[in-house]
């Protein structure tokens, strides 16, 4: 009966680990910091319209990236009815209450940042490690989904 007891005992113990381990990965940011430069692409737009389908590629209002960089630098440069706008700042990555972004905070005002007030910074959801979401549709801005190409 006592080994029977232990036995168990010992399966309980290795199952709480496992469940530690696993719940500390998950709270891990998917985000690679290893890696510069990073490039990413605008590639869906939606509107705050419903029944209308998002855009992609040549169909969206405008074509844009974010290129990172490993001293903590970015450029953003949008094209938009033949017209390329490039802006500079820095970057880091910030945990929120609600999930990890990147906090950009551009070196001067400018039409490319998008937020919901009126400072200098852009929140940008890191969605996977592949996939970052801007925060501006929650003001009623475009949903804007960036994919990792470099």
């Amino acid at each position: 009966m006592k080994k029977l007891l232990l036995g168990l005992f010992s399966i309980c113990i290795l199952f709480s680990c496992s469940k530690d381990k696993e719940s500390s990965t998950q709270a891990e940011t998917p985000f690679k910091t290893d890696q510069y430069p990073q490039k990413w692409q605008l590639v869906k737009m939606t509107g705050m319209v419903a029944g209308v389908p998002p855009s992609t590629g040549a169909d969206m209002a405008w074509q844009e990236y974010y290129l990172l960089q490993s001293n903590g630098k970015f450029i953003k440069s949008r094209e938009q009815e033949n017209t390329t706008t490039t802006v500079k700042g820095s970057f880091k990555v910030v945990e929120l209450s609600d999930g990890t972004y990147l906090e950009l905070v551009h070196e001067s005002e400018n039409t490319l940042i998008c937020n919901c007030s009126a400072d200098l910074k852009e929140y940008l959801k890191i969605n996977s490690e592949k996939e970052l979401i801007a925060t501006c549709w929650a003001c009623d801005g475009p949903g804007q989904f960036y994919e990792r190409i470099e």
